[in-house]
């Protein structure tokens, strides 16, 4: 899917990997969610059929379930009239057509904190590497014998760099503390964590191991809050729990299964990426919205 929309109408703010950020005025943002999607911070070719849909719908989901334990930016979906009716008319939303408006939503323009804020729950992806080569998970020296899909006893908080460009690296504490602060940094661990404990335990009773996940956060008026996406498969790693073993990789509704098709490839991991075959766009779209029904209880359309 193709994001298209007319330059006079809307002022492009900033285009991510695989949002589009557009200006409403009055404090307000059209986030677009397109079909693009990343692995190892490059952007693939082609994207996966229906994924802003998906991403849209399931983060709106997650936004409203958790909206207890930390605020967040969402206004309202960009295809809720009901919603839309109690908002200012902007020329942007209704020139949108319906396929760029179950894609999008309508959030409240925050100051980004610029940290990717991770936290895992499980021994899996870069911290089993990491762990495979140096005994250590984000610096941290764990003990010997661990087989991948090892659940740490508390979840660990491991923040990365936020780059717009490039890959993002792995941050120590410090270096946090240094950028935003002891406080704000205490501030970030604490919601991160919490925020995944809640999901972990919704998504448990649901079929679902949430690994790990990545978090963002901005602040309004010094408030601190949630922002971009929550808990998609595409900021998140999620396993079937029914066939999680422990020392293997349990089927996973995520993008995980590219990752794991291009490193079967001589692919450097460098722009420009390999495009993704048919089969590997259809079952990924496929895990998507399983994680989606069996999160929510619906599939989106």
């Amino acid at each position: 899917m193709a994001t298209i929309i007319d330059s006079n109408l809307g002022n492009m703010l900033y285009r991510g990997k695989v949002r589009d950020t557009y200006d409403l005025g009055e404090g307000r943002l059209l986030m677009v969610a397109t079909d693009r999607i990343s692995a190892f911070d490059v952007v693939l070719p082609n994207g996966v059929p229906d994924k802003g849909v998906i991403l849209s719908r399931l983060s709106d989901f997650w936004f409203q379930r958790t909206q207890h334990l930390l605020p967040n930016h969402m206004i309202a979906l960009a295809d809720d009239s009901q919603a839309l009716s109690n908002l200012p008319d902007h020329p942007l939303i209704s020139a949108l057509d319906d396929e760029i408006a179950k894609r999008s939503v309508i959030v409240t323009r925050a100051e980004r904190i610029d940290v990717e804020c991770i936290v895992r729950g499980y021994l899996t992806g870069s911290a089993w590497a990491e762990y495979k080569k140096n005994q250590t998970v984000f610096w941290q020296k764990m003990p010997a014998g661990l087989s991948e899909g090892y659940k740490f006893e508390e979840p660990l908080f491991t923040p990365t760099t936020k780059a717009d460009q490039g890959h993002d690296e792995n941050m120590q504490i410090s270096d946090m503390e240094s950028l935003v602060g002891k406080e704000m940094t205490a501030k970030l661990k604490d919601k991160t964590i919490e925020l995944y404990n809640f999901a972990h335990d919704f998504a448990y009773e649901r079929g679902l191991i949430l690994a790990d996940t990545k978090i963002e956060f901005g602040t309004v008026d010094g408030n601190l809050i949630v922002i971009d996406e929550l808990l998609t498969p595409d900021s998140s790693r999620y396993w079937d729990a029914n066939l999680y073993e422990l020392g293997k990789s349990p089927p996973n509704f995520d993008k995980q299964f590219v990752r794991d098709w291009l490193n079967k490839t001589d692919w450097n991991k460098e722009p420009p990426a390999p495009s993704l075959p048919e089969d590997i766009l259809t079952s990924t779209r496929e895990r998507y919205l399983e994680a989606q029904k069996r999160l929510t209880g619906t599939v989106s359309s």
